[in-house]
């Protein structure tokens, strides 16, 4: 497998990033009135807020109509938010570190809690590997830039393995999914709802998953300007994440129903993969912040971060 220079894949990002400045107008943050833009992904919390159409309701008292632009995945929509096409995205813990770095638009609004069982890296099920140590000299699959890429950096740190002691192949979920059914990875991290597949129609078999390795997080992020001025968008949509979490958790099957058309996953492994994820939007506090910081410290000393971030001057702390 070819292995992405980082010169290449911040490229790319430039280049995504410009065409996405062009295709959309970026407007000036509004005090009152207007639209939120708000980035999802098939799977979470936005996408089960969205089919709810609750935050839409609850906006219409201060004039604002929501409009919904959905990604890939996370490092996809931060680059969407820095280049002034949505306002809201959420993203796991590597994400928002390279969006940072790559433009100090991005602010911190909330997180979930920890999650460390939604992430794992996988191994066919019939794999002569049985450990992380396994590894070396091995290709793994992982999306670039994501919550799994840390994991499989501090993962191999822990079974004293380097993170040049593998090969890597950067592929998105289905891709990935693709290359490991036909055995041309030789193992792949990656978090639910596709690991919850791959478990449970492969399968597939965890080596590790985050627990004692990493926390796994989920962010919500937003446009400086937009969040700084808006202050009662963010409490409402805020409130409507926390009301939806709360739905979630007490009718879990309800949920996997609702998100099985939008990812194509039968609603019993979304069931299985909901179960593994934690619930309870709250501000950042200072040990998230410092989990966040070690995150970006950790991608910088690889040579995969362009420089040095501090994680703290983009945490924005809204009444919740």
């Amino acid at each position: 497998m070819t292995r992405i220079t980082r010169r290449t894949a911040l490229a790319g990002t430039a280049g995504l990033a410009a065409g996405l400045a062009a295709a959309f107008a970026i407007r000036p943050a509004f005090a009152a009135g207007g639209q939120v833009r708000i980035g999802y992904q098939k799977y979470g919390t936005l996408v089960l807020l969205k089919g709810r159409g609750i935050l839409e309701k609850q906006l219409e008292p201060l004039g604002v109509t929501v409009s919904w632009a959905e990604f890939a995945a996370g490092p996809q929509m931060l680059e969407a938010l820095n280049a002034g096409a949505i306002d809201i995205g959420q993203a796991g813990e590597a994400p928002p570190i390279f969006a940072q770095a790559a433009n100090p638009n991005l602010v911190y609004i909330a997180n979930e809690p920890p999650a460390p069982k939604g992430e794992a890296i996988l191994v066919p099920h019939d794999s002569p590997l049985q450990s992380v140590k396994d590894l070396k000299g091995k290709t793994v699959g992982l999306n670039k830039g994501s919550n799994v890429h840390f994991l499989l950096v501090k993962a191999l740190e822990k079974y004293g393995l380097a993170y040049t002691d593998i090969k890597t192949a950067f592929l998105p979920p289905a891709d990935a999914r693709a290359a490991f059914e036909r055995g041309s990875i030789d193992a792949w991290a990656i978090w639910d709802p596709f690991q919850a597949a791959a478990e449970y129609t492969l399968k597939a078999r965890a080596l590790t998953t985050a627990e004692g390795i990493v926390p796994n997080y989920q962010f919500y992020l937003g446009a400086r300007g937009f969040a700084e001025a808006n202050p009662k968008v963010i409490a409402t949509l805020l409130s409507a994440i926390r009301e939806t979490d709360d739905w979630i958790q007490k009718d879990t099957a309800a949920a996997a129903a609702q998100l099985a058309p939008t990812t194509g996953i039968p609603a019993p492994i979304l069931t299985i993969a909901l179960a593994r994820q934690s619930f309870g939007v709250a501000p950042l506090t200072d040990k998230v912040i410092a989990d966040q910081q070690s995150v970006a410290d950790t991608f910088f000393g690889l040579g995969l971060l362009p420089k040095k971030i501090t994680v703290a001057d983009a945490v924005l702390h809204p009444a919740l």
